[in-house]
């Protein structure tokens, strides 16, 4: 299981990814908040383009970057979800 909270319990916590409006749960990561709601590809790669997401969910890999409120190069799996976040897709590798 990639959630952290028992997700019947936890508030909803609304953002939005790539301008689409989504809830996730209290207590998630942005990775944990993606994938429930069906994104699997968070980055592309940046040599041929391929679709790049969540893979290890514990840091070490850093296939699920994306940006959060406009800043790049973030970690999904290591960011915790918050109200009102404005997350996209990550364009290639880190910089």
């Amino acid at each position: 299981m990639f959630r952290t909270t028992d997700t019947e319990a936890a508030a909803a916590v609304e953002f939005t990814w790539e301008g689409q409006a989504l809830a996730g749960r209290e207590g998630d990561t942005v990775a944990a908040a993606l994938l429930a709601a069906g994104i699997a590809a968070t980055r592309s790669h940046p040599l041929d383009g391929a679709a790049r997401g969540p893979y290890c969910l514990m840091g070490t890999c850093f296939e699920c970057l994306v940006e959060i409120d406009g800043r790049p190069n973030r970690q999904a799996c290591q960011v915790l979800l918050a109200p009102g976040m404005k997350v996209a897709r990550q364009r290639g590798g880190r910089a």
